[in-house]
């Protein structure tokens, strides 16, 4: 991912992982995926050129309990998004809160799918 994501496009996607050694294990084997492990909790799928991640697997509990991937949209202005997702109809269900790479929030579509929102630091 030589080329950082542009403002409001597909910048990273996690998945759930109920058992994070398990799930690791299971990537590896199949794709042959690195990990960048941050915790017990959670680990960065490397990039296949080795610069960046594309996603994660995401052993939080809360995370777990659906098993769905979430979509992450980069921005440019947090802030912002957060304002144009609440005003187009979107309910914000989460943040805006610091995590290790910058701010992110997350939020709910008119259809109840889930999304969230990164600025990067």
């Amino acid at each position: 991912m030589g080329t950082p994501p542009r403002h409001h496009t597909i910048g990273y996607i996690e998945l759930a992982a109920a058992d994070l050694t398990a799930a690791k294990a299971f990537y590896s084997a199949a794709f042959g995926w690195a990990f960048n492990d941050y915790g017990p909790a959670y680990a960065g799928i490397v990039s296949p050129d080795g610069t960046g991640e594309v996603g994660g697997l995401n052993g939080a509990a809360e995370a777990a309990v659906g098993g769905s991937p979430l979509v992450l949209l980069c921005s440019d202005d947090l802030d912002a998004s957060v304002a144009a997702v609440a005003g187009a109809g979107g309910t914000i269900t989460a943040g805006p809160y610091d995590y290790p790479g910058g701010r992110r929030f997350h939020f709910a579509d008119p259809s109840g799918n889930g999304l969230g929102v990164y600025q990067p630091s």
